[in-house]
């Protein structure tokens, strides 16, 4: 019996200083590696840039469509409409919605060079709901933005080069766009 009374008396010796412990703001629950890692995690993604993180191949696609518009500065009038059409007519949005996806995709975007930078990055979390047909979709819109100016530069080409090189790899079966 004095064995038992030792015993729980010990338990509720480490219960009480564990409750302080917590009282002064030490916690051992944080010493859980598992819920260090999802921790961890949901911090790299909230403080993460968010165009490393589109969860669309047709959101990174409007992402490099409106890099390469902003290749030179700002966008101009006719870049922009061009672009709500293509997102009318390949993405098939409505006016609305095509409106609110340029708007969310500039507004990301800043100025640009980091996308432009790392186009693999950008389409890396998608990669395995491309198909061939909307990567071969993908370059031509790219292509298109590039080329209402008439006249592509070098940023615009290396943009293209790096999208062409990153949709060499192989693709899974998915619809075109919907």
């Amino acid at each position: 019996m004095h064995i038992v009374l030792g015993l729980l008396g010990t338990i509720v010796t480490i219960l009480i200083l564990l409750n302080r412990l917590a009282d002064a703001g030490i916690d051992l629950g944080g010493l859980n590696p598992f819920l260090w890692h999802r921790r961890r995690m949901w911090k790299q993604k909230y403080q993460g840039n968010p165009i490393f993180q589109l969860d669309s191949p047709m959101e990174a696609t409007a992402l490099l469509m409106a890099a390469v518009a902003k290749a030179e500065g700002d966008m101009s009038a006719e870049q922009k409409r061009a672009m709500l059409a293509m997102f009318q007519d390949e993405f098939g949005l409505s006016r609305k919605d095509a409106s609110s996806l340029l708007i969310a995709t500039t507004h990301i975007l800043q100025d640009g060079e980091e996308v432009r930078a790392n186009v693999a990055k950008v389409l890396a979390p998608n990669v395995s709901e491309f198909t061939a047909e909307q990567a071969e979709s993908c370059v031509a819109l790219i292509n298109r933005v590039a080329n209402i100016d008439e006249v592509i530069n070098a940023v615009q080409q290396r943009v293209i080069d790096d999208t062409k090189s990153f949709f060499s790899q192989t693709f899974d079966t998915a619809p075109k766009w919907r």
